[in-house]
């Protein structure tokens, strides 16, 4: 019995979910180059997460269109799609608070949900959808340890998400601000740095 609880303690202690991934300077890759990641899921099979600090340059309007969703007059037809990470990006993500009742969520914590079905944006684009909204194509995946791997090679960093930065932090300052969560002015950092 007891072995079994310390084994839920290591692994509620080493899950990621609802937590910020954060590139360390030295990831050049171009999706991940300074992306910071809000994990929706991380368990023993895998996780994944929605890059919120990548626009593209497409609109919810344009979204709307595309899908022939008829819309309101009044709703923010400007705001801009997010790149949500290289798998899957013809497939829409919406990361979003109040978490609310649509058809297909996960939650991933008791304010936050991760919706994909198409009444939450018939929602948006008639101004009646969530408070706060992050519309995404594609999403970050990592298969079964592989991120685990990644963070202990200094590719990442990793602390508790905070919703502000999510949601109200200007999209390009939500990289450094991310990190500030943790102490770390990701300018001191080397693109060779070691462990900090």
């Amino acid at each position: 019995m007891a072995s079994r609880d310390d084994s839920n303690l290591i692994e509620t202690e080493n899950n990621l979910t609802g937590h910020f991934l954060i590139a360390m300077p030295s990831l050049k890759d171009g999706v991940f180059n300074q992306a910071v990641t809000y994990i929706c899921e991380h368990d023993e099979s895998g996780s994944f997460g929605i890059i919120i600090n990548q626009q593209t340059g497409i609109t919810l309007k344009q979204i709307a269109s595309e899908m022939k969703i008829e819309t309101g007059n009044d709703y923010d037809e400007d705001q801009l799609v997010y790149l949500g990470g290289p798998v899957d990006q013809g497939r829409g993500f919406i990361l979003h608070r109040p978490a609310g009742g649509w058809k297909s969520s996960l939650n991933v914590n008791d304010n936050i949900a991760l919706t994909t079905s198409q009444d939450i944006l018939k929602a948006l684009v008639h101004n009646e959808g969530p408070k706060d909204c992050i519309i995404a194509l594609g999403y970050a995946g990592w298969a079964a340890g592989q991120l685990d791997d990644e963070i202990a090679g200094n590719t990442w960093l990793s602390c508790p998400a905070d919703e502000e930065v999510i949601f109200k932090t200007p999209v390009e300052e939500r990289w450094k601000a991310a990190a500030n969560l943790i102490g770390i002015d990701l300018s001191l950092l080397s693109n060779d740095a070691g462990h900090a």
